[in-house]
């Protein structure tokens, strides 16, 4: 009875596993360990951002409009309940993203304010912030980018014969990925004219 019990385990795990169920289960943690990392990254902007603000603000506190936005920015985010569901709602991971992408608009002008200040720019907090703000960007960027992958074997996995059959039933579905905002924008050539003349000094 035992015998036929272990041999009957054997079979259905060789069974699950050629019909890819091993590897979707692979690649879906893959995905939620790269989604993990890039709400990581994203966090440790977010907990610069009061810091920052407060700098600039000592240098440049009729800057109110600057400010403002980035506060407002900052709060939209902290507003999303980035949760692992998250990838499974496009939805929702657009709203997500539009409002990542407003925050990082908005930190870019504040951080273009500070060139108006040099008081401010030659500030050593300032400098300190702004480099580790530069450092997270990079590494949101390296974040975005292992998601994207992940995401990628994953989709691929769910969407090809046999697996395809198993993701559906055991209600795998594709996960949403990062996209560009101004896709249109960036596929259409850049204007380069030589027919005006530069500018006098």
């Amino acid at each position: 009875m035992k015998l036929r019990l272990v041999i009957l385990l054997a079979f259905l795990a060789a069974l699950l596993s050629g019909c890819g169920y091993n590897q979707i289960q692979r690649n879906d943690e893959a995905v939620n360990a790269a989604w993990s990392e890039v709400l990581n990254q994203y966090q440790r902007r977010a907990d610069l951002i009061p810091n920052l603000v407060a700098v600039v603000q000592g240098y440049a506190a009729h800057e109110k409009e600057v400010l403002t936005k980035v506060t407002e920015a900052r709060a939209n985010v902290a507003g999303i309940k980035a949760t692992p569901e998250l990838i499974n709602d496009p939805a929702a991971f657009a709203k997500f993203q539009q409002a990542q992408a407003e925050l990082g608009s908005a930190l870019a002008r504040l951080l273009v304010v500070a060139e108006n200040y040099p008081q401010l720019k030659a500030d050593a907090s300032f400098r300190d912030l702004q480099a580790q703000v530069e450092g997270t960007e990079n590494r949101i960027a390296v974040a975005r980018k292992r998601y994207i992958e992940a995401v990628q074997a994953y989709n691929v996995g769910v969407r090809t014969f046999p697996n395809n059959l198993t993701a559906m039933l055991f209600g795998y579905k594709p996960k949403a990925n990062f996209s560009v905002d101004n896709e249109k924008a960036l596929a259409a050539p850049p204007v380069i004219r030589f027919d005006t003349a530069p500018a006098q000094k």
